[in-house]
């Protein structure tokens, strides 16, 4: 089969293949002989090298002249340096002429340095040799002209209406590549971006915000972020917007409290307006204002409240976009009491009744505690009826006791029991805890040993003596600690009826018992002849 193809075929076509095929060897084979870098990148006014070598692998190569040649993007070849090893450099492009130099006088290296970089400079430089017996070898490098955008944004002032309008701009003028433009922005709004071609193959890219302006929107931030490669990061700016609107008032400083005679009242007028109002005004509803009244800017002052600044207040702000006006009612009341008066006054009373309540606390401390004396057991005269041995040194010695009939189970206010005219027995008790009991004369009861009503029961001290006491009666004359509690209850309980019989400790930790009259007139009983006695004891 391809023996009858090699036959169908005509002789040249075979010719045309072999030289087609001599020419990508020879081409391959120059490229690898003549070293360049792929592409390169420079900026304006900046300096960049073209590096170029040549390389022979057998060293049967010639060189004879080296040339760069530039290649615009729009334009035709042109030579901008030449180099001869006899005939030396030279600069055909009298647009490179002083700015290109060779870094090495060498064929073997013949790379070139260009300084004050234009960004029309951009394109396609290729070093290429004249060589025996190959002829000519070449390698070309692509110029990449970058050029950093200048940024930079604004707001654009508007007044506020219905209609959407261009709020902020933002601009990357002259940048090479093209750059990009995003908007942050919590308003609500949306943007536009334009881009526009230079002589010199930069590119500005122009973008606008646009929204409804409010006057709530006067004073808040869009944020403008331009992105471009020759950047390491975005370039960011914060735009402040300008919405005009005319003013808006309000009153404040009222506080319901102007009272006749007051000095320090006064309103303040606020108005907000873009811009600023050029003047604030005061007025009243019924025209000018009173004479105690000062305005100072938007500040209105009352020297001293009366009945004239009862009346109502306008202000009024005015820019070139327009005015706005507030009103406010004051209303003037009675002048209060002075507190510092009242204060006094107040002072006064409270001192006072805390006086009288500290003399008050001190007279019953008094009376609670003489009280108490008396009911322990020292009336009127002291001790200056005890008697006995006990000297000086004893402060209770030997005491006497009068000890009548008591009123025994059967006695009381009914004049059922014995009564007191029994006899009298002393009870003397000394220092070393000995008593003796021993009977005197009664002259009350001699005087009635005849009487009807001597053949009674035995009395309370006849019980006492006889050992034959009952327990209600015996209970009267225990001598235990318990009449000691008995007692405190009653000091501290006014009202209670007191124990008849109470008991005393001495100083040498001896017990005594104390039978004393009562104050209550539940003690005293009356006799046949018409005399009261105690049913208990008195001290004699």
């Amino acid at each position: 089969m391809a023996r009858d193809y090699a036959a169908r075929c005509p002789v040249w076509i075979a010719y045309v293949v072999a030289a087609a095929a001599i020419l990508l060897v020879a081409k391959g084979a120059g490229a690898q002989k003549v070293r360049v870098e792929e592409e390169v990148e420079a900026y304006p006014t900046g300096t960049v090298d073209l590096r170029c070598q040549f390389i022979d692998g057998g060293g049967r190569t010639k060189l004879t002249q080296v040339s760069w040649i530039w290649e615009p993007s729009d334009g035709q070849r042109d030579n901008i340096a030449v180099y001869h090893p006899i005939y030396g450099q030279s600069f055909p492009n009298l647009g490179f002429k002083d700015r290109v130099v060779f870094l090495h006088n060498s064929l073997e290296n013949p790379s070139i340095r260009i300084s004050g970089l234009k960004m029309s400079d951009a394109g396609r430089y290729t070093c290429e040799y004249a060589t025996y017996p190959s002829g000519n070898e070449q390698g070309t490098t692509t110029l990449v002209m970058l050029a950093k955008p200048k940024n930079s944004a604004k707001a654009v002032t508007v007044q506020a209406g219905n209609r959407s309008a261009v709020v902020a701009q933002c601009e990357a003028a002259e940048g090479k590549p093209a750059a990009t433009i995003k908007w942050l922005a919590a308003v609500g709004g949306n943007h536009t971006t334009s881009s526009a071609n230079g002589p010199d193959g930069t590119v500005t890219v122009r973008s606008e915000y646009r929204l409804v302006p409010t006057p709530a929107d006067n004073g808040r931030d869009v944020t403008c972020m331009v992105d471009q490669r020759t950047q390491e990061r975005p370039w960011v700016y914060h735009v402040t917007l300008s919405v005009e609107y005319p003013p808006s008032v309000s009153i404040v400083g009222y506080d319901n409290n102007w009272y006749i005679g007051r000095s320090d009242a006064a309103l303040l007028c606020l108005a907000t307006a873009n811009p600023e109002p050029t003047s604030v005004t005061w007025t009243t509803a019924s025209g000018p204002l009173p004479d105690t009244v000062a305005v100072d800017g938007n500040k209105l002052s009352v020297r001293k409240v009366d009945d004239a600044v009862n009346t109502t207040f306008i202000c009024e702000a005015k820019n070139k976009h327009g005015a706005s006006r507030q009103q406010i009612t004051t209303v003037v009341i009675e002048a209060p009491e002075d507190p510092l008066s009242a204060g006094v006054v107040a002072g006064a009373v409270i001192g006072s009744l805390l006086a009288l309540l500290l003399v008050v606390a001190l007279i019953a401390v008094l009376l609670a505690r003489s009280r108490r004396q008396q009911r322990r057991g020292y009336p009127g005269g002291g001790d200056s009826v005890a008697t006995g041995s006990g000297g000086n040194g004893d402060d209770y010695g030997n005491k006497a006791r009068l000890l009548f009939g008591g009123a025994g189970n059967g006695g009381g206010k009914n004049g059922t029991g014995a009564n007191n005219n029994g006899p009298i027995y002393t009870y003397r008790e000394g220092c070393d805890a000995t008593g003796t009991l021993t009977e005197k004369a009664n002259d009350f009861h001699h005087h009635h040993l005849h009487h009807p009503s001597a053949d009674k029961p035995p009395s309370a001290h006849d019980i006492l003596l006889s050992g034959e006491m009952g327990e209600a009666e015996r209970r009267k004359f225990d001598l235990d600690d318990s009449m000691e509690e008995e007692e405190e209850r009653y000091d501290t309980f006014e009202g209670v009826v007191a124990p008849a019989y109470r008991v005393r400790r001495g100083h040498g930790g001896e017990e005594e018992m104390d039978v004393y009259l009562d104050d209550d007139d539940d003690d005293m009983e009356s006799q046949r002849d018409g005399s009261v006695i105690s049913r208990t004891a008195i001290y004699v």
